[in-house]
């Protein structure tokens, strides 16, 4: 597999999906809401259908778990190489009308993210990401190499606009004591770290791989890392698809997440966004 083409044939993907999302917006769309109460619309469906066409030429074989195939109950038998899709990730944002949304297609290869990209289709901004060689970011004015910075004085958080809650900030003031704070929907918070604009990124409640996949590998590619609860690196193919909490950083060793947990019965219910 040649991976280099791959992730330029994903970053393509994410942009078709990126404009069928926003001429949805231009024409307008109804909302409607799954099961667990998160809501879906036209455009989730319609950008991933995009991507799934899009993969299954530039990747023939490779399963794709996504977000709304596996809420239809479709979900492929797959190995230890696969995509994971989030054709909108941070609905709840898109459907206010804000910008924080994004399309996101990561490659998980033996657990780990392997490759992502990231867009934002109301920005124009592309996120793309390769373990061991790189991360990138491209906008109208070109594409630009992006790492993750060494931690000071002065260290920011990211986190999330509607998942910001008390154990957050209590997980915050401990691990890393004062620090300013920036609020943002969707994966876009792995990739501000990843941009070395900010410097930790805690999320203490669920979230579903495909939430995290695509942001995950371009952080990664950058220089940072993810932990999971147990302080080991997060690692992928858990049951139900399910992540119970993470502390991404640009590349440095957080305190662990355990104990700062919201509780969680594990019943298998797909939280939406992150």
């Amino acid at each position: 597999m040649d991976e280099r083409r791959l992730l330029e044939d994903i970053a393509v993907a994410a942009r078709e999906a990126g404009e069928a999302i926003l001429e949805i917006v231009r024409r307008g769309y109804d909302i409607e809401h799954k099961q667990d109460s998160s809501p879906v619309t036209e455009a989730d469906r319609a950008a991933e259908l995009i991507i799934l066409a899009a993969l299954a030429k530039a990747a023939p074989g490779v399963p794709v778990i996504a977000e709304e195939e596996v809420a239809a109950g479709r979900i492929p038998a797959h190995g230890d190489t696969y995509f994971l899709v989030d054709p909108l990730d941070g609905t709840k944002e898109f459907v206010r009308g804000g910008d924080d949304y994004t399309v996101n297609i990561g490659l998980i290869l033996d657990g780990v993210p392997r490759l992502g990209a990231v867009y934002a289709p109301a920005t124009g901004r592309l996120h793309g990401g390769l373990v061991g060689e790189g991360a990138w970011l491209e906008d109208l004015s070109g594409r630009i190499a992006i790492q993750t910075r060494s931690p000071n004085d002065e260290l920011v958080a990211v986190a999330s606009k509607s998942h910001f809650n008390q154990p957050t900030a209590d997980y915050l003031a401990e691990a890393v004591g004062e620090c300013g704070y920036v609020a943002i929907g969707s994966s876009l918070k792995f990739c501000i770290v990843a941009e070395g604009r900010a410097d930790i990124y805690p999320r203490l409640s669920p979230t579903s791989e495909w939430d995290t996949a695509a942001g995950h590998a371009v952080l990664l590619a950058a220089g940072g890392r993810v932990d999971g609860p147990d302080g080991q690196p997060l690692a992928y193919g858990k049951r139900a698809f399910l992540n119970r909490g993470f502390v991404a950083t640009g590349g440095w060793k957080a305190a662990q997440i355990g104990s700062f947990l919201e509780p969680f019965s594990g019943g298998g219910e797909i939280p939406e966004g992150v």
